[in-house]
């Protein structure tokens, strides 16, 4: 047994309050019900990680993940941190249904493992790319007049970058965009439809987009993870960038939108892939020439920490969707990468940088 080896692994749950709540077109919620992960090595290094399900996009939940980790973290107990990627493609042949807790644990063991090192967590990949990066900022879907008092107030705090929810009804959609880019006269747009649009609407969409020349860097998901023969229509047909999020889950899907020449963009999310998934998804973009955009579900700045990483360390994503954290009513975490406006600045100490008070008397521990 070297110093490495997985001594112990912990998971509790914990209840994020949103600021607001977050309505997209598949669901809502107002309470991020999220889990944090504990990994102790031999010699005492420990690393965090975060489970952050968000079940009317991905179908999983709290309970059923706290179900499921008992059996999947003894996939890592007893088990050297540095052969991570092996460790990892066994924790995915054992949570295919559970991908949000697959990242937790591999957040930790990574986390854990470079905090060993001695190096960040961004080291393990390269450090392509280490520097401070802007995000966008979401605005959920709601009445206008509020969606464009939202806006006006994150653009005032320097936001440039604007993601806005649509989805639910394609007129109203169209009006509430144009209304915020008519007041924040200088922004440019993320929209992300979450598949709520059939392939006439999403078509309708982008065309009073295009005729009102707003600034779009990329339409996430218009349509149905399932139709992918309409989203190569729609990529054809329109001039606007689109990204698969939604039909994005594995190096599966990766490859059969490449080959399908479906989109323009990847969303890489952890909590949707797992962190090494996503990591040859990205891999296999950068080779296939297909653009990255990396973003996350309602999550801390845990596992939003992780995705910077693999920005800082791999380099070559474009458009940066990480600011989930700012929309949470608290922040439980001390240390780590931090932001300054739209900014997000690295970290240099080991690992995440991070700590979390554990929440004892609701811990399930594996040793």
């Amino acid at each position: 047994m070297n110093s490495f080896t997985v001594q112990k692994i912990e998971a509790w749950p914990v209840d994020l309050p949103l600021k607001a709540p977050f309505v997209v077109a598949t669901g809502a919620m107002d309470v991020a019900k999220n889990i944090f992960v504990r990994v102790t090595l031999q010699d005492g290094s420990v690393g965090f990680g975060e489970v952050a399900p968000f079940p009317d996009i991905s179908g999983e939940d709290q309970a059923a993940s706290l179900s499921a980790f008992p059996a999947a973290a003894q996939v890592l107990l007893g088990q050297p941190a540095t052969q991570f990627r092996l460790l990892s493609q066994r924790i995915l042949e054992m949570t295919r249904p559970f991908p949000a807790l697959r990242c937790g644990l591999e957040t930790a063991l990574l986390d854990a493992l470079c905090r060993a090192m001695g190096i960040p967590l961004w080291g393990l990949w390269g450090g392509a790319d280490v520097r401070g990066r802007e995000t966008d900022v979401t605005l959920p879907i709601g009445p206008i007049d509020a969606v464009v008092a939202t806006a006006q107030d994150w653009y005032h705090q320097g936001f440039q970058v604007l993601k806005m929810k649509v989805g639910h009804d394609v007129e109203e959609d169209i009006r509430r965009v144009a209304a915020v880019a008519t007041t924040c006269t200088n922004a440019s747009f993320v929209i992300d439809a979450n598949q709520g649009y059939t392939f006439s609407q999403a078509r309708i969409f982008i065309q009073a987009i295009e005729h009102l020349h707003i600034s779009v860097q990329v339409f996430e998901q218009p349509i149905h993870r399932d139709h992918l023969e309409e989203m190569v229509m729609l990529k054809n047909q329109s001039t606007i960038p689109l990204a698969a999020d939604e039909s994005l889950r594995s190096i599966e899907d990766a490859r059969c939108l490449i080959e399908e020449k479906a989109v323009d963009i990847f969303n890489l999310k952890i909590t949707k892939c797992g962190v090494m998934e996503s990591v040859r998804i990205a891999e296999l973009a950068r080779a296939s020439g297909i653009r990255l955009m990396i973003g996350g579900m309602v999550e801390s700045r845990i596992a939003m920490g992780c995705s910077w990483s693999l920005v800082l360390g791999l380099g070559g994503f474009d458009v940066l969707d990480l600011d989930m954290p700012l929309l949470l009513a608290v922040d439980p975490i001390q240390g780590g990468f931090h932001y300054e406006g739209a900014m997000l600045h690295p970290w240099h100490q080991s690992g995440l940088g991070m700590s979390i008070n554990p929440d004892h008397a609701s811990m399930v521990s594996i040793e």
